[in-house]
């Protein structure tokens, strides 16, 4: 019994050595693509995605406010956005209606419409936080416009873990923007853009992603102007793309009092 003891604990050992020196095989296949693949995944998702519709909560942190919302946003790709702020009961308190050149601004409670030409000052008095349109379309998917990067190599390009991480430096050479992309769903979780002094301008974060269209769109999204400290942080609930019932449906009352902007 004893030997037998002996050279079954030498078994054990052996064994142990064996498995020990095996590598572990990973859980999950997947493709390495070079950059300039990768960046054509990435804005031919983007590109994917025509309209969309969600609705959730708005969290608006800036110096002068800091509060929440439920809210629904329809978008139509290239120039359309419609903001639809809601109180207690789904009750709308206020409605928004941004095209590239022009906005609609009216507040249920006030019955009082405001309307313009869209500019940076507008789109910040609107949505709390200093971006651009074409920032504000993509900001609210939960996207990035890679158009620009097409078709230039990234500064530098690396795998982290379970992350692409590659940087562009802009023609001015103005600013720095490194992504981070999963290697899986081909989605970017994080990027950050840096100015010539290397100071943190905007930060964006996106997670809980789930498959529309084939797209990886996120439920999660936050977005930080550091500069200004600005922050929104979108929480959606449900979303829609590319369904042909998404419409806009939004009318000033005859009533209003209209302020031109």
């Amino acid at each position: 019994m004893k030997k037998l003891g002996f050279i079954v604990l030498i078994l054990t050992n052996i064994f142990l050595l064996i498995t020990g020196c095996v590598p572990s095989q990973p859980t999950e296949e997947f493709e390495l693509l070079p950059s300039e693949r990768l960046t054509n995944k990435l804005e031919a998702n983007r590109r994917k995605i025509k309209s969309f519709e969600g609705t959730g909560t708005i969290f608006v942190k800036t110096p002068s406010m800091d509060n929440s919302a439920t809210f629904r946003i329809i978008l139509q790709k290239p120039d359309t956005i419609n903001l639809t702020i809601m109180g207690p009961f789904g009750i709308e308190l206020a409605q928004a209606l941004v095209t590239k050149d022009k906005f609609t601004f009216y507040d249920a409670l006030q019955n009082t419409a405001y309307v313009g030409s869209v500019n940076s000052n507008a789109l910040q008095s609107i949505f709390r936080i200093n971006l651009s349109f074409e920032d504000l379309l993509d900001a609210f998917v939960g996207s990035v416009n890679l158009t620009s990067n097409l078709y230039r190599a990234p500064d530098t390009y690396v795998v982290e873990d379970d992350k692409y991480v590659m940087s562009y430096t802009d023609s001015a050479r103005s600013y720095t923007t490194i992504y981070k992309v999963d290697v899986r769903q081909l989605a970017i979780t994080n990027y950050e853009m840096y100015d010539i002094e290397n100071q943190l301008v905007l930060r964006g974060n996106y997670s809980d992603f789930e498959l529309l269209e084939t797209v990886a769109v996120p439920y999660k999204i936050g977005i930080e102007n550091v500069i200004d400290d600005q922050k929104i942080n979108i929480e959606y609930k449900k979303i829609n793309v590319n369904k042909n019932n998404i419409v806009i449906d939004f009318k000033v009352p005859d009533d209003a009092t209209i302020i031109k902007w």
